[in-house]
């Protein structure tokens, strides 16, 4: 996996081609710490992909094939593996973008769902297989899924295993836009544009909102909204934001 930090923005590569990016505990691992160690007042955003024709096939079936473990071991390795990736993913203080080069299967569709945004080049593919190899979703993909798309396609999806294309991914809300063919880089970095012009610190804050309002009821979720934007109220983006406004300009969140 190569990590690079560039215009304010952490480049993550999955660089495992000849495994179409499989998805190691060690890997895993990695991931997760570099996520963690985010620092929202040097860095805009995360963009993760892959190396070759795959974003990542998911779990490596190789290492599936010769762990011998207890249930107890198996349950700790997930979560401080693949749950360790999601639980970073979507607290991240940066927005996560996906940008899917090729295919996105298994744990590498969980990958996708759970980052705030989600490219994809045309020829890309979707599918949560671990039904394949006898196994549920994982990498948060039961937590994210039925949100993202629903609760009869995502047990379309985990049930049957099979790969959707990237044109129903987007009808589907799984991803945000295929990119026109070509054009995955120049889609992505129109995003990070758009990113960077906004203040990190109260994307932060709306990414947390979001997500702790899910699943709780209006009166509940209506609270922690007031709690997060009082938050956002006390923030130098607030101040200039308006200050802007009234004078007629374009804010500077820098």
């Amino acid at each position: 996996m190569h990590v690079r930090d560039e215009d304010a923005v952490r480049h993550v590569t999955f660089d495992r081609p000849d495994s179409k990016n499989a998805l190691t505990a060690d890997v895993a691992r990695e991931l997760a710490g570099v996520l963690e160690e985010l620092d929202p007042d040097s860095l805009d955003a995360v963009v993760i992909t892959g190396t070759g024709d795959a974003f990542s096939a998911g779990g490596d079936i190789q290492a599936m094939a010769e762990r011998e473990e207890s249930a107890r071991e198996a349950h700790d390795r997930v979560r401080a593996t693949l749950g360790r990736v999601a639980e970073a993913v979507l607290t991240a203080p940066l927005p996560v973008v996906a940008k899917v080069n090729g295919d996105a299967v298994g744990a590498g569709l969980s990958l996708v769902a759970a980052a705030d945004f989600a490219y994809a080049a045309p020829d890309a593919r979707f599918g949560a297989s671990f039904i394949n190899v006898g196994l549920v979703p994982d990498l948060g993909g039961t937590v994210t899924l039925p949100r993202l798309v629903g609760l009869r396609t995502a047990k379309e999806l985990a049930f049957t295993g099979e790969l959707i294309d990237a044109e129903r991914a987007a009808a589907l809300d799984l991803i945000n836009e295929v990119a026109p063919d070509g054009e995955l880089e120049a889609a992505v970095d129109d995003l990070l544009e758009t990113l960077a012009a906004r203040p990190t610190e109260n994307l932060a804050l709306a990414k947390e909102a979001i997500h702790e309002n899910l699943g709780r009821s209006i009166d509940d979720g209506l609270r922690r909204e007031a709690h997060f934007q009082t938050l956002a109220y006390d923030t130098d983006a607030h101040r200039e934001g308006v200050e802007a406004f009234l004078e007629g300009r374009r804010p500077d969140f820098d």
